[in-house]
C-alpha cells in the first residue's frame, strides 16, 4: 500500500463491505481491494490492524482504520483526509 492508497479489507457475501466498495466507486475513490476469501493471511492482517473479526476494515493513508463503517462515517474521513 502506498501513501496515498486507501485499503478496504472484505469478502463478496458481506452486504458492509459490498456497500462501502459501492460507495468509494461512486466517489469516484481509488483504493486496494484486499478479498479475504481469496487471501487466507490477508485476515489475520484486517484482524491485527482492527483487533477485531468483523468487517470490513477500511484503511486510510494516514493510517487510521475504521470496522464496519457507516457511510457517513467512511464519508466525514474521506473528507478530512481531502479523498473528496
Amino acid at each position: 500500500m502506498t501513501a496515498s492508497s486507501l485499503r478496504v479489507f472484505g469478502a463478496d457475501w458481506c452486504r458492509d463491505c459490498r456497500r462501502t466498495k459501492q460507495q468509494l466507486d461512486r466517489l469516484g475513490v481509488d483504493y486496494d481491494y484486499v478479498d479475504l476469501e481469496r487471501d487466507e493471511t490477508a485476515a489475520a492482517e484486517a484482524q491485527r490492524i482492527s483487533g477485531r473479526m468483523n468487517i470490513p476494515v477500511v484503511v486510510f493513508p494516514d493510517g487510521s482504520h475504521q470496522v464496519e463503517p457507516s457511510n457517513d462515517e467512511v464519508e466525514a474521513k474521506l473528507r478530512e483526509l481531502s479523498l473528496v
